[in-house]
C-alpha cells in the first residue's frame, strides 16, 4: 500500500513521536517519492512541522527549498523560518525576490508596499549580517519608488549606516533629506507664490541646513565618542574642533578625563591630562596646570610609563618657567620609594607602587642632578639606578663620563666594571670599548699588565661580530707600549676570531703592520696562511699581491711558484686579468720555456674546467634522453636529479679542486734567501 497517503502519514507520525531524526527524514523522503505529486500536499505539513522541532537549520532550509518548488506561494513562511533561525542573508534575498515579483500574491494579504517595508526594516536592522544585497542601493531605490514615505526610508537608511559603523553616510543621508525638502519647497515656490508661513518655514529650513553643515565634524565626533567614550584620539580631535572657544575646551577636557577609563582607553590616556595642563600653562594659569598634573599623578594608569610621562611633563613644565629647584624636587618625589614596593611588570599592583623602577624618570633626574645638583647627589642617583638594576649601557657610560669629567678616574673605571657585571654580549660592546679606550688614554703603558688583563677579559666570550675593534685596540696598545711580537700575536689571533667576511681586512692589516715592524720578508708566512684560509676571491687577490712583492724583491722563482698555485683558482673564462698579469710577469722576467710552461698550465686549467662542465652536461643529457619508463624514474625524480646535477656543477665551477700550498713552501726555502 505504498500509494496510500494515510499509511505514510501514520508511519511518519509514529517515527516523529519516537524522535529518530535521520530515519524519520528518510521515511518522509520515501513517502514523497512513492506518492504521486497530487498527494504531496498531505505529507508536507507534517514534514515541515518535523524539521522545525529540532535545531537543525541546514536540514530545515534544504527541506523548505524543496517545498517551495511545489508551493512557491508559501515563500513567506520560509522567510519567517529563516529570520527565526538567524539566516538573515538568505531571508533578505528571498524577500527581495518577492518584492520584485509583480505576480506574487501574499497568503497573509500583504501588499507589495508592506513587503517592501519589511525588507527595509530587515536591511536597516541587520546590515552587517546581510552580504548578498546592497543595502544602500535598495533603500535609495525606495526613495524614488515611494515618494510619500521618504522620511521613514531616510531613517531606515540612517539606521543601517549607524549599525554598519558608516557614520559619515548617516550625516550625508540627513543632509540629502534636508536638501530634498528644501528643493521641494523651492519647486513649489516656482509654481505659485509662497504664503508667509511657508516662507518662514523655508528660511528656517535653510538656516537649519547651513548650521547642520557647519556642525558636521562635531556631530561625527559625537557619534564616535558615543560609540566608544574611551577613544583618546577622538577627544583630542574634539578639542581641536573647539579652537577659539576656551570654555568649551575646558569643558571637553574635564569631561574627557572623567570619562576615559585608563584600563579601557584606546591610545595614551595620560596625554589628555598633559594636554589639559598645557592648555592652562599656555594661557598663563600655572597654578591650575600644577593642579591638573598633581591630580594626574594619582590616576591608576594601565602602564607605568603613562604615569612616568606625567611626572616628566610636570618637571619639564617647571623647567620651562625657570623653576629649577621645583623641577628637581618633583623628580625626587617621583622616584622616592613607595610604602609598598612591587615589581615593574606586576600588573596586579597600582602603577604608583611600581613607578620607582621607571628608567625614564631616573634618567631625567640624573640629567637634572648633573646640571643643578651636587657631585654627591648625582653620584647617589647613579648608584641608586645601579642598585635597582634598571641601568642601560648608555647609563653606565654616562656615569663613567660624569666621574671622569670631575677627575675621579678610578671611580669611573669601577662604574664600568659594575656595568660589565650587569650585562652580557652584545650589550657589553659599547661599555667595553669605552672602558678600554678611556683606560688606555689614562694610563698608557704605566699599567700595561692591568690593561692586558682587561683586554683578555673583554675578549673572553666576545662574539666574532664585535671582536675586530677590540683586537685592533689591543694590538695598538702592544705596538705603542708593549712588544712588537705581542702585537703580532694579537693580530694572528684576530684573523681567526673575527667573522669570515672580516678576515680579508684583518689579514691585510696584519700584513701591513708586519711589514712596517719587521720588514716585508716577515709577511711571507702570513701570506701563505691567508691564501690557504680565505675564499677564492680573496685568496686570488692576495696571491697577486704576494707575487708582486716577491718580484719586487727579485725572487722570481718564488713569484712564479705563487702564480702557478693561484692558477688553480682561476678559470680562464672569468679571470682574464690574472692570466694577463702572469703573462706580463713572464715577459719581463721569464724566457721562452717559462712562457711555454705558463701557456701549458693555462690550457690544462681550462681543460679541467671544461671537462667538469662537459661531464655534467653529458650526465644531464643521459638522464633526459631516457624515457621515464626505461629509466624507472618519474618526472619528479627527473627534476630532482636535474637540480642536484646543476647544484654540483655550480659548486665545482666556483670551487675547483685546490692543492695545498706545500710546493710553494718547498720553493720558498732558505736557499732562496728566506
Amino acid at each position: 500500500m505504498h500509494k496510500m497517503p494515510r499509511i505514510w502519514l501514520d508511519y511518519c507520525q509514529f517515527l516523529v513521536d519516537q524522535g529518530r531524526i535521520t530515519r524519520t527524514r528518510r521515511t518522509f523522503d520515501r513517502a514523497l517519492r512513492a506518492l504521486p505529486i497530487t498527494q504531496h500536499h498531505r505529507i508536507w505539513p507534517l514534514y515541515l512541522q518535523f524539521v522545525r522541532l529540532y535545531p537543525l537549520p541546514e536540514t530545515a532550509v534544504r527541506v523548505y527549498r524543496r517545498f517551495l518548488k511545489l508551493s512557491p506561494e508559501s515563500a513567506e513562511e520560509f522567510i519567517g523560518y529563516l529570520c527565526a533561525a538567524g539566516r538573515l542573508d538568505e531571508a533578505a534575498t528571498r524577500l527581495a525576490q518577492l518584492v520584485n515579483d509583480e505576480r506574487f500574491v501574499s497568503q497573509h494579504g500583504k501588499s507589495n508596499y508592506q513587503l517592501w517595508q519589511e525588507l527595509c526594516a530587515l536591511l536597516s536592522q541587520h546590515p552587517e549580517r546581510i552580504r548578498s544585497l546592497d543595502v544602500g542601493s535598495i533603500i535609495r531605490g525606495g526613495l524614488t519608488r515611494f515618494t510619500d514615505q521618504r522620511g521613514r526610508l531616510w531613517g531606515a537608511l540612517a539606521e543601517s549606516c549607524v549599525r554598519s559603523g558608516h557614520f559619515e553616510k548617516v550625516f550625508d543621508s540627513y543632509a540629502q533629506l534636508e536638501e530634498s525638502l528644501i528643493a521641494a519647497q523651492l519647486e513649489s515656490a516656482a509654481v505659485r507664490p509662497l504664503e508667509p508661513g511657508e516662507e518662514v518655514e523655508l528660511e528656517l529650513r535653510l538656516a537649519r541646513f547651513e548650521r547642520l553643515m557647519s556642525r558636521r565634524p562635531l556631530l561625527l565626533n559625537s557619534v564616535l565618542l558615543r560609540q566608544n567614550p574611551h577613544n583618546v584620539h577622538e577627544w583630542h580631535k574634539r578639542v581641536q574642533l573647539y579652537q577659539g572657544q576656551p570654555e568649551q575646551i575646558i569643558r571637553t577636557y574635564t569631561e574627557a578625563v572623567r570619562t576615559v577609563d585608563p584600563l579601557k582607553a584606546m591610545g595614551q590616556p595620560h596625554s589628555l591630562w598633559v594636554a589639559f595642563a598645557r592648555f592652562y600653562e599656555d594661557n598663563g594659569q600655572l597654578e591650575d596646570a600644577r593642579t591638573i598634573l598633581s591630580k594626574a599623578t594619582q590616576v591608576r594608569f594601565r602602564h607605568v610609563e603613562d604615569l612616568a610621562a606625567v611626572w616628566c611633563e610636570f618637571g619639564e613644565m617647571e623647567l620651562r618657567h625657570n623653576n629649577y629647584e621645583q623641577a628637581l624636587s618633583i623628580l625626587r618625589r617621583a622616584t622616592a620609594l613607595p610604602s609598598r614596593r612591587a615589581e615593574y611588570f606586576d600588573s596586579s599592583e597600582p602603577v604608583q607602587n611600581r613607578l620607582y623602577k621607571s628608567l625614564r624618570l631616573w634618567s631625567m633626574l640624573a640629567d637634572l642632578e648633573e646640571s643643578l645638583g651636587t657631585f654627591q647627589s648625582t653620584k647617589a642617583v647613579y648608584e641608586r639606578i645601579l642598585d635597582l638594576r634598571i641601568a642601560t649601557p648608555q647609563i653606565i657610560i654616562n656615569y663613567g663620563l660624569f666621574l671622569e669629567e670631575r677627575g675621579y678616574f678610578e671611580e669611573s673605571f669601577k662604574a664600568y666594571e659594575r656595568g660589565v657585571s650587569l650585562f652580557r654580549w652584545p650589550a657589553l660592546a659599547d661599555i667595553w670599548l669605552t672602558y678600554l679606550t678611556k683606560f688606555v688614554a689614562r694610563y698608557g703603558g704605566r699599567k700595561l699588565e692591568r690593561a692586558r688583563d682587561l683586554f683578555e677579559q673583554a675578549l673572553d666570550g666576545c662574539p666574532p661580530r664585535h671582536a675586530k675593534t677590540i683586537y685592533l685596540l689591543y694590538a695598538k696598545l702592544e705596538e705603542d707600549f708593549g712588544l712588537a711580537r705581542h702585537a703580532m700575536g694579537v693580530y694572528d689571533r684576530a684573523t681567526r676570531a673575527v667573522l669570515p667576511a672580516q678576515q680579508p681586512d684583518m689579514y691585510n692589516i696584519y700584513i701591513r703592520r708586519a711589514a712596517e715592524l719587521y720588514g716585508v720578508t716577515h709577511t711571507r708566512p702570513i701570506y701563505q696562511r691567508a691564501i690557504e684560509v680565505l675564499g677564492d676571491d680573496a685568496a686570488r687577490e692576495l696571491c697577486l699581491r704576494f707575487a708582486d712583492m716577491e718580484s719586487r724583491l727579485g725572487e722570481v722563482d718564488r713569484a712564479r711558484a705563487i702564480y702557478i698555485y693561484c692558477s688553480q683558482l682561476c678559470d680562464p673564462r672569468i679571470t682574464g686579468p690574472f692570466w694577463q698579469t702572469w703573462k706580463q710577469f713572464e715577459l719581463r722576467h721569464g724566457n721562452e720555456d717559462t712562457i711555454r710552461e705558463m701557456l701549458r698550465i693555462k690550457r690544462s686549467v681550462q681543460a679541467t674546467y671544461n671537462t667538469q662542465v662537459n661531464f655534467m652536461a653529458s650526465q644531464m643529457l643521459k638522464v633526459y634522453n631516457l624515457a621515464p619508463g626505461q629509466s624507472g624514474l618519474d618526472e619528479m625524480k627527473l627534476l630532482e636529479q636535474r637540480a642536484e646535477l646543476m647544484a654540483a656543477e655550480a659548486q665545482r665551477d666556483t670551487a675547483p679542486p685546490r692543492h695545498k700550498l706545500l710546493f710553494v713552501r718547498w720553493v720558498l726555502t732558505p736557499t732562496h734567501g728566506c
